[in-house]
């Protein structure tokens, strides 16, 4: 059943309103997947906070304007699911390239971050970025290095004096 006009400016504004919100956007050819694949597909999307859609090209084109996913519009084609990274950069690139792993029906078609449109081959490197948790720990283990090492290095003073002492009372 065709969609009505109001319903498809609902749509429209909808993903419009989820792309602007966006951190990144990965669009996928689903041709092949059963509906059992794509409700495992949409189930490891929610647990990954990433919102998954599919719509029409053309509505997605209307969609893009004016956002950061713009560069996508010329590239839209076949039957596509678009991931939304909602949290995070790589959330929707990690959650695609697991399932890919498992499940060749489902191939990248279009990767978008920060305005600029990737190869499908670099969903490895967006994928591995790292979450907010990650990225935290990363810094606080760097800014802790310095203050670790200065703490080593003055408790080595005294313990290399005693057992000098030490080695002293022994050779006597």
């Amino acid at each position: 059943m065709p969609l009505t006009l109001e319903q498809k400016q609902a749509v429209v504004s909808e993903v419009a309103e989820t792309a602007a919100q966006a951190h990144s956007v990965i669009a996928a050819e689903y041709h092949g997947l059963s509906v059992g694949d794509m409700t495992q597909l949409r189930v490891k999307a929610r647990e990954s906070n990433v919102h998954l859609r599919v719509v029409k090209n053309t509505l997605a084109r209307r969609a893009f304007e004016g956002t950061d996913y713009d560069c996508m519009r010329d590239a839209l084609q076949g039957q596509m699911v678009y991931a939304f990274s909602m949290e995070e950069p790589g959330g929707a690139a990690r959650v695609f390239k697991d399932y890919a792993d498992s499940n060749k029906n489902l191939v990248v078609k279009l990767i978008a971050f920060g305005g600029e449109l990737l190869d499908p081959s670099e969903i490895n490197r967006l994928a591995s970025i790292p979450t907010y948790d990650q990225a935290i720990s990363m810094l606080m283990a760097v800014m802790k290095a310095p203050v670790e090492k200065l703490a080593r290095t003055m408790k080595e003073v005294p313990g290399k004096l005693t057992r000098t002492i030490a080695a002293i009372r022994d050779q006597k």
